[in-house]
């Protein structure tokens, strides 16, 4: 299994723990003293577990198991597939720290942090695509 195959699942393991815990921590009732920051973090459970478990389990395995491109390069270039996991996850942890520091400060005019953390976001699918795109075909001719 690839070095970058292992790092997806690992880190989606990590995510799906992370959503559960935090699932099970908006689901205890109000009258329980949490601190505002986590009652602030229902879109941050979903971006947790969308992101975090189901993207990056998916992605773990299409560049494990999706046809190789060549001998020479299996699965294309490396460093692209790891700029690819670096974007994703900064993004994905810049959305979980600013979700409910922007919900529970609004005053604070950070919004920007949610447009950066979509752009890093959308910058690392785009460059899984780009890596993932010519591993999509008919048929391996040995080359």
């Amino acid at each position: 299994m690839p070095k970058l195959t292992r790092w997806y699942l690992k880190s989606a393991l990590v995510y799906l723990a992370a959503a559960l815990l935090l699932s099970l921590a908006l689901a205890l009732p109000p009258s329980l003293p949490l601190p505002a920051f986590i009652r602030a973090m229902n879109p941050a459970f979903f971006h947790l577990f969308l992101v975090g478990w189901v993207t990056q389990m998916i992605f773990g395995v299409i560049y494990w198991m999706f046809p190789i491109i060549s001998r020479a390069r299996p699965r294309g270039n490396e460093k692209v597939g790891w700029a690819s996991y670096l974007l994703l996850n900064g993004g994905l942890l810049l959305r979980v720290a600013a979700e409910p520091f922007l919900t529970t400060r609004p005053q604070a005019n950070v919004g920007w942090l949610l447009v950066g953390s979509a752009l890093l976001q959308w910058l690392g699918v785009t460059l899984f695509v780009y890596l993932a795109w010519p591993r999509v075909k008919e048929k391996y001719r040995g080359e």
